[in-house]
């Protein structure tokens, strides 16, 4: 199984370096295109709400494509997104050209999860599930750092360039590798969006909402909450996202999603209210981002788990329904974090973070109840 999976998880490494790096190049983005550095942070903003958008769209239009030869188209639209980017003169058009990435992308990561669901055993579903993801968590942890470093020393462009290769060697892995997969076709819009009549699937992605809203409000805007080196940070923070992913998909087939969930929430707040103590000096930096990326993604396989529970007949359309959410959460992240680094500096961000991951830990203890045992028939007397 797991063979067939990793060209899941590299597509999966490709997309979010694309999205999660710009983080670390907002000074050469700002300083080539003319905008402030919040302005640059909004590059992220703009692929955030184009794949919460755009993903249960393209997902009723493709419905019934087999899911390999989307997968491909997919990764082809990203791909061609990120070669417009780097040639992009303007920032209005560097915005434009993020859009038809996000688009790729909106396509694709729902899909390999899909796909991974499918071609897993029960028993192994949260593995699987953090195997696919776990591209995700490993491009904060190699990804993205080396794309920092590489814009700083070639220039954003390049960096994208270097994306753009990543996202080659995806696409074609997938095509070597991954087996035909058909899955229900559900090709009306209203379908896609049946679920969220049903009060478990508002409370996954409302929580799915606020956790990413709290923890990308601090990374989008890191490089301002830092005055130490940024790329070991992000390094640091990585490795904690790759360790978490995978641990998290281990306890949540050991212990069940909820208790993942609440126990990740709960630290990695406290975790995000820590951020000026970090700052103090290195050391204590790269042990706090280590510890947050551990916390942050332990989460990530128990909320997919809990989606594949709450629509065991429709998975496609509950992960591509959380991954809106999720994306909806880095669009409020971006919006509202830039607000507050404006208006207040970086203890408005900081504060900011904190306070969408109480809302977050609050929610979920409300909506996400745990399942009550079956209550025994009671025999009759003889």
């Amino acid at each position: 199984m797991s063979a067939r999976l990793y060209p899941l998880a590299v597509g999966n490494f490709a997309l979010g370096t694309g999205m999660f790096v710009t983080a670390g190049l907002l000074p050469p983005i700002s300083a080539d295109l003319g905008v402030s550095r919040s302005a640059a942070g909004q590059l992220m903003t703009v692929f955030a709400l184009a794949y919460a958008v755009l993903s249960p769209l393209l997902a009723a239009l493709t419905s019934r494509m087999p899911r390999k030869r989307l997968l491909l188209l997919a990764m082809g639209v990203f791909v061609a997104g990120n070669v417009l980017t780097a040639l992009a003169p303007t920032y209005p058009l560097v915005l434009a050209t993020r859009v038809l990435a996000a688009a790729g992308a909106a396509v694709f990561t729902p899909t390999a999860s899909g796909v991974a669901n499918a071609l897993s055993a029960p028993a192994r579903r949260g593995r699987a599930l953090a195997l696919v993801m776990g591209g995700l968590s490993v491009s904060s942890a190699i990804g993205v750092p080396l794309g920092t470093w590489l814009g700083g020393e070639a220039g954003w462009r390049a960096t994208i360039w270097m994306v753009t290769g990543l996202g080659v060697l995806g696409l074609a892995w997938v095509a070597a590798v991954v087996p035909e997969v058909r899955m229900p076709a559900s090709g009306r819009l209203r379908e896609r969006f049946a679920p969220l009549a049903e009060r478990p699937v508002l409370a996954v992605l409302a929580t799915q909402l606020l956790v990413f809203a709290a923890g990308f409000t601090a990374y989008t805007y890191i490089g301002s909450l830092f005055d130490l080196p940024l790329t070991a940070v992000l390094w640091a923070w990585g490795l904690g996202g790759v360790a978490g992913n995978q641990l998290g998909g281990r306890l949540t087939d050991l212990y069940g999603p909820r208790r993942m969930i609440i126990i990740g929430l709960a630290a990695s707040t406290v975790f995000l209210a820590l951020i000026p103590v970090a700052n103090l000096a290195l050391p204590v930096a790269l042990v706090w981002a280590f510890l947050w990326g551990v916390l942050g993604w332990l989460i990530a396989p128990a909320q997919q788990f809990r989606t594949v529970a709450a629509v065991p007949d429709n998975v496609p359309i509950g992960l591509g329904l959380l991954s809106s959410a999720q994306y909806l959460g880095l669009f409020v992240a971006g919006l509202a974090g830039g607000a507050a680094l404006d208006w207040f500096g970086r203890t408005g961000v900081t504060a900011l973070a904190t306070a969408f991951g109480l809302t977050a830990l609050v929610v979920t203890l409300v909506t996400y109840r745990p399942a009550r045992a079956p209550v025994p028939a009671r025999v009759p007397a003889a």
